[in-house]
């Protein structure tokens, strides 16, 4: 069996890719791809097989998917701007018979309302459905990494500032999202499932603010901004209109629930609780700083 990783150069591909070689595959049945291979040498330096992969670009997914059995297709980066990447890798996926796709959405990509990330998400699961390429989908909530900016900021100001409300988010690390698709890729059922991923507990931002304390050993509180200064704050420092929109957007999900339910479901696959809160940030954090 032969298994592709997608953006295998970037932060979930990476640990993917050390996830399978963990849980056994051999570097012999892996194949990790990136628009740059030089970005990857290192995973050729193990025995792994490296190859170009475009998502704009159809002919280097068809001559990546030479040989394949299944195939992860990590959601492309820039919202808005994806899913024709995405139908490329599934035409491409349907074209080479594979046996299995399975693909990275967003919490309820197909019912929350108003959710910024959604539209592409939704698009991508029903071009899935509609090509008839067997598929898992892994439904990934927030990752806690998402947060580091947040609590290094904190360490200046003492202030997490957020419109989330009482929202809740029910985050797991990204080496817990990667371990993750890593089971579903080498186990032989789930085909047809969408399955919602997430961390064991959900937490509100007053939580936050203390994990974040913990971690940087100072006092911080959690400040709640209406919409309107959530987006008048992110504007003062310079951040244009449509993105301080869109982020004020992704706080009122978190606001109406979209990230609150927490499942167990994921420390089932991976046969291990979740990260708690304080130790993913307290990792991401260390890791940020060792890379600064």
């Amino acid at each position: 069996m032969t298994i592709l990783v997608t953006a295998a150069s970037g932060q979930l591909g990476r640990l993917v890719v050390d996830a399978l070689l963990e849980r056994g595959a051999q570097p012999a049945e892996i194949v990790a791809t990136a628009r740059d291979t030089d970005t990857i040498a290192e995973l050729s330096a193990r025995g792994i097989r490296t190859a170009e992969l475009d998502y704009d670009r159809p002919e280097t997914i068809a001559a990546a998917l030479d040989g394949v059995d299944r195939v992860l297709l990590i959601s492309g980066s820039a919202p808005g701007a994806r899913l024709q990447g995405h139908r490329n890798v599934i035409e491409a996926a349907k074209a080479a018979g594979v046996a299995r796709l399975v693909y990275t959405s967003a919490p309820k990509a197909t019912t929350a309302e108003g959710f910024p990330l959604a539209a592409d998400h939704k698009a991508t699961e029903e071009a899935i459905a509609a090509a008839g390429v067997p598929a898992v989908i892994l439904r990934n909530n927030w990752y806690t990494e998402n947060y580091v900016p947040d609590v290094t900021r904190a360490a200046e100001t003492g202030v997490i500032a957020s419109s989330a409300g009482d929202g809740r988010v029910a985050s797991a690390t990204r080496a817990d999202f990667a371990e993750g698709a890593a089971a579903v890729l080498l186990r032989d059922d789930l085909v047809g499932e969408t399955i919602e991923l997430s961390g064991d507990t959900a937490w509100g931002y007053d939580e936050l603010a203390a994990a974040a304390a913990e971690v940087i050993g100072r006092p911080v509180t959690y400040r709640r901004l209406s919409t309107e200064e959530h987006v008048a704050a992110l504007e003062a420092v310079g951040v244009d209109a449509g993105t301080a929109a869109f982020v004020a957007g992704l706080d009122d999900a978190i606001r109406r629930g979209v990230l609150g339910d927490a499942s167990p479901t994921l420390a089932e696959l991976i046969g291990r609780p979740t990260t708690p809160l304080v130790d993913g940030l307290r990792a991401a954090l260390a890791r940020a700083e060792t890379a600064a």
